[in-house]
């Protein structure tokens, strides 16, 4: 059942798995839906309570002007620990996926003492914006794709969710399974209420990209050393979006860190690699 939590000014759309006296995990993505179904419900199935939800302006949380969000990055880190708050949870196991793993390494470094363990999925050390020089950019193929999107009819659900799927294809590995993507986007699409007004289904279908924008506020690449939880960081080999050098310098300058590889794999999660990812996650957080 989908909890909707009042913090920090907006309203966030949260849903758990599991039972409350279970190990507690945050997934931290851009929605809830960044987490499957079935990959929350494995988790609690091994004894782990499992809280996932909706960021600012994605799924059925608050949204802004999609052409000037009125919040930073730091926002969402506080919305992050306001979630923890509406459970109950003086701390939990802190897992994030892409901009997760951004609000997930900053928990870390400003609020410790909320985090039991962390977990970094195909994410990087630095904010949007050019990558520093010893770290790989975005494959050239992928960003000439978001510069030159394809026309979409955002009034057509159809037209949106081929953008979607194009979208999602191009920051997969070589393994794309096209029905598993269609469906994870599908739900994506019509649980989202922007969805029926064109304008926010513009900036809902455009998820990978759409904090790009946001004031990242500090660089924080230079405090990873100050990481105290322990850290598993878990990266495809083939993510053209955040390329496998980001994964390996968080492993290298977060201290103790574990580095997993998922071969095949992009920036995605897709069920062939929970076989992998999920006993990671078990025993990191045990």
């Amino acid at each position: 059942m989908e909890n909707f939590i009042k913090t920090n000014g907006v309203e966030l759309c949260a849903e758990t798995f599991g039972e409350v006296g279970d190990a507690p995990i945050l997934l931290v993505g851009n929605t809830m839906l960044t987490w499957p179904d079935d990959l929350c419900a494995r988790l609690a199935a091994l004894r782990r309570f499992v809280v996932r939800y909706d960021l600012r302006d994605t799924g059925r949380s608050t949204t802004a002007d999609p052409e000037a969000p009125d919040y930073t990055l730091r926002d969402l880190v506080s919305d992050a620990a306001g979630v923890l708050d509406a459970f109950g949870l003086p701390s939990a196991h802190i897992a994030g996926f892409g901009v997760g793993g951004w609000i997930a390494q900053l928990l870390a470094l400003d609020r410790p003492a909320r985090v039991a363990t962390l977990t970094l999925i195909a994410t990087r050390p630095t904010a949007p914006g050019p990558n520093d020089s010893d770290l790989p950019e975005h494959a050239p193929e992928l960003m000439a794709h978001f510069m030159n999107p394809p026309e979409v009819d955002w009034t057509d659900r159809a037209s949106v969710v081929a953008f979607m799927l194009e979208n999602v294809r191009h920051l997969s590995g070589p393994a794309f399974d096209e029905a598993e993507a269609r469906e994870n986007i599908e739900r994506v699409h019509d649980r989202t209420p922007a969805a029926a007004d064109p304008g926010k289904a513009h900036r809902a279908a455009q998820m990978a990209t759409a904090f790009a924008a946001l004031d990242s506020g500090p660089r924080w690449r230079e405090r990873l050393g100050g990481i105290t939880a322990p850290t598993l960081v878990i990266h495809g080999e083939d993510d053209p979006f955040f390329p496998l050098g980001n994964g390996r310098a968080l492993a290298a300058e977060i201290p103790g860190a574990e580095l997993i590889t998922l071969p095949g794999t992009g920036n995605e999660l897709p069920r062939r690699t929970w076989d992998t990812v999920v006993p990671a996650i078990l025993r990191h957080t045990s």
